[in-house]
């Protein structure tokens, strides 16, 4: 998906909602349990009642990788699924990090047999470790700026380069990597003048958001620190979603979650659906 057709989405949907399916199968509900593929089936049942109401979905790699084969299996035919609704941005949450053949081959993998339109990446080893992932038409490296977990502070936040934190030098020099065409960066939610600072280094690229909802994150807070004339933002709930109900009424609650989140978006956003 080009930036033009996300741009597009958002003022058709008048959303920025971004749902992640981390969908683990002991939580999802009971009568998805009995199918034969219980995650596939929930996934799909979750798609079919927010993609109308949601812009991208992000999936987790590693709910799916721990399942082993089968849990393949549910990734690629969860993102078929998404695919068939047509206009939905899907993100690869694999933090990829390597360089070389390696690096190439993880984009290979992602976009040619996966066909998501986007992958997240650890810039830790540098602008070889992103640059197979750009430079493809409707692709898009999302790199990792600054992160919502407390960890964050082990390096993200350390003074370097004239006593700027860390992240500030990465998404400095990471923005030169590519442009708002083809990269975007992880921004977490929880610290909204964190936001706002990422934003004044990346004015014109996306910003993936994830961590409002369960931890904790303040859907306007992040709005007005991260808003642009494009949306410029892909704000992400998975849990808030997901897990928003039990039993029989787990699709239903996940449908009232999402419409929730994105009548908040739509409200907050004027500037961006007038033009």
């Amino acid at each position: 998906m080009t930036r033009a057709e996300l741009v597009s989405t958002i003022r058709r949907k008048r959303s920025l909602l971004c749902v992640g399916l981390d969908t683990e199968e002991h939580l999802v509900p009971e009568h998805f349990r009995a199918e034969s593929h219980p995650v596939r089936a929930f996934n799909e049942a979750i798609v079919e009642v927010t993609h109308d109401l949601a812009v991208a979905y992000k999936l987790n790699l590693a709910f799916y990788e721990a399942m082993g084969d089968q849990g393949w299996l549910d990734l690629e035919a969860t993102i078929a699924y998404i695919r068939s609704k047509g206009d939905c941005f899907i993100i690869a949450d694999a933090k990829r990090g390597d360089i070389g053949n390696t690096a190439r081959k993880y984009a290979e993998a992602f976009f040619d047999r996966l066909d998501v339109d986007a992958v997240t990446l650890a810039p830790y080893m540098g602008r070889d470790s992103v640059a197979p992932f750009l430079g493809r038409p409707g692709k898009w490296g999302i790199v990792l700026g600054a992160t919502s977990n407390a960890g964050a502070d082990d390096f993200q936040f350390l003074r370097v380069d004239g006593q700027r934190p860390l992240f500030e030098v990465v998404m400095q020099r990471a923005a030169a990597w590519g442009s708002p065409e083809e990269l975007m960066f992880v921004v977490g939610a929880t610290r909204g003048d964190v936001i706002a600072r990422a934003r004044a280094l990346a004015p014109h690229h996306f910003f993936l958001v994830p961590g409002v909802g369960a931890q904790g994150g303040d859907l306007h807070a992040v709005m007005r620190a991260g808003l642009t004339a494009d949306g410029g933002l892909l704000i992400n709930s998975s849990r808030g979603v997901l897990y928003a109900g039990a039993g029989q009424e787990a699709i239903p609650k996940a449908r009232e979650a999402a419409r929730q989140l994105q009548e908040a978006m739509a409200e907050a956003m004027p500037s961006v659906l007038a033009r």
